[in-house]
Formats: C-alpha cells, structure tokens, sequence
C-alpha cells in the first residue's frame, strides 16, 4: 500500500474515534447547580437559570463573579461543559479548577486566556502540590470553544492526574513520588470557577487590555458531573480509579501535543537553566 494512502487511512480512523469520544463526552448526566454550588463572588452576575441545569458566570468592570462545589472530593472524574466568552474576549480569564485551602494546598488547574476576536484562546493548565505549581502546560484548541458547548474533564487517582477535552486526554501528571516528585494525594479538593479581568498578564502577556465596550462577558456551564467513591457504584469506580490511556489514548495525547501545545514548561530550559524538574526526564504515560 503507498504510503500517502496509508496515512490518509491512519488521520481517517483518528478523526472518526475523536468524533466517537467527543459525543460520548457530551452524554454524560447532569447534575443540579442549585444543589451542587455555592456562588462565591459577583452577586447577580452569577446565575443559575433553566431549574438548576444552566449556570453562567458574568464579568463587567465593577467586578467578575464565581463559584464553587459545595462539597469536597479526593480522587474521582470530575466532568463540566462550558462555553467560553464570545467576542473579543481579551484580558479575561475563565479558571476552572480543583483546589484545597491553605498555603500548602494542592490545585489541578484549567484556565482559558481570552484573546482578541479570531484569535485562539489559550488553554493554560498546571499542577499544584504541597503549595508548589510551576508545572504549566498551554495548548490552543482544535475548535472555537465560544460557539458551543465542550467537555472538560479531571480524572484524579493515586497513579495519575489526566486532563481531557471532549474525552481527549491533552495532558498526563504522573505520580512519581517514588523519585520525589510531590504528587497531590491527601487534602480534598473543591471545584471552583470564575470569570475574571487580568488583563495585566493574560493576553500577550499584558500588550491587550481588556475592552469594556464589551462587557458584560459571559461564560456558560451545564452538565456538571462528579464521579467519586460515594457516587458511584463499585463498576464505575474501577474506570476513574485505575485509568490510564491505552494505546489509542496515548496516540490522541501525542495528536495534541504535536499539534496544539504552545508551551511546556518540561521544555523551557530558559528557565531552568540548572536543569529541568525531574518528572520531565520521565515517561509522560
């Protein structure tokens, strides 16, 4: 077989099981904001519409708005769709995250950089253990997150921490505490979210402002989702207490990072001059 035909053989079947994997992220049950959050800031620019199933957070100059899970999990799949600000959306930020309290806390972090209209967002994620972060990884998307809504998962288990979009991993934390390599495992974390003005760093660095003609910026939530060791049965808690990727994971994370990640803190040896962090020496998967 030629091998153009084989190739084109090989981006067919992938473009087919990301589609597959995009609706199955896309089915899961929704839960009820009324029942599951707390509004944290922004009064009534924080909203909970449609009996309990739409929640939008809203940011205009006075202030931004947000919330969080009323409950705290350690371990489990934490599933939300969202809809980005639409617009130029330059010098917000829409944080989307797991998170303890205190000055040793634990995060795992989703936060989309706004940016001027038809340009791409900036899907900024990092890990924090033992109040230490400085893991960051940047990707750009393959759609226009403001035009429906998307899937953004967090599984979290002993062996790894995975980040998925629509079911696609885009990244993988290992624990590695075996070469000491803190890894977030004993304080229980809330869901947060917010929509905030940071235009003094988000968009090119801080060269975009924010355009308040705009305002008020929207970002939309429904179907959130949490699977945990009390939510679930005994069935469902073996697949987010042992997942990994298998082989057709692990092509669709290399399918990411090839092709969508804009910075790797794992590669930045500017800024770590002395040497890189000893988890980006070891396997990813």
């Amino acid at each position: 077989m030629p091998f153009s035909s084989s190739c084109s053989k090989v981006s067919m079947v992938l473009v087919v099981s990301l589609f597959v994997t995009s609706l199955m992220a896309m089915t899961a049950s929704a839960g009820n904001f009324f029942q599951d959050i707390d509004v944290t800031f922004g009064d009534e620019r924080a909203k909970i519409l449609n009996g309990g199933q739409l929640l939008t957070l809203n940011l205009d100059k006075a202030s931004g708005s947000g919330f969080k899970s009323k409950n705290e999990y350690l371990f489990g799949r934490i599933d939300m769709q969202i809809k980005l600000v639409s617009g130029n959306s330059a010098g917000t930020v829409t944080a989307y995250y797991l998170s303890s309290e205190g000055p040793t806390h634990d995060e795992i972090d989703f936060e989309f950089l706004g940016n001027l209209s038809g340009d791409p967002y900036t899907l900024h994620t990092n890990v924090f253990s033992q109040g230490k972060g400085n893991r960051e990884q940047q990707f750009h998307l393959w759609f226009d997150p403001t035009k429906a809504f998307h899937t953004y998962s967090i599984v979290w288990n002993s062996q790894r921490i995975i980040f998925l979009v629509d079911n696609i991993p885009i990244r993988v934390f290992t624990n590695l505490e075996t070469i000491g390599v803190p890894f977030p495992k004993t304080q229980p974390m809330r869901i947060y979210s917010s929509l905030w003005n940071a235009d003094d760093w988000a968009t090119r660095g801080g060269l975009v402002k924010t355009d308040w003609t705009q305002a008020p910026f929207t970002a939309s939530y429904r179907n959130f989702q949490v699977s945990t060791t009390s939510t679930n049965s005994l069935t469902e808690q073996s697949a987010w207490q042992t997942q990994g990727l298998d082989s057709a994971g692990r092509n669709r994370l290399r399918w990411v990072q090839q092709k969508f990640m804009v910075y790797n803190y794992c590669s930045d040896l500017k800024r770590f001059p002395q040497g890189l962090p000893v988890e980006c020496r070891r396997s990813r998967f």
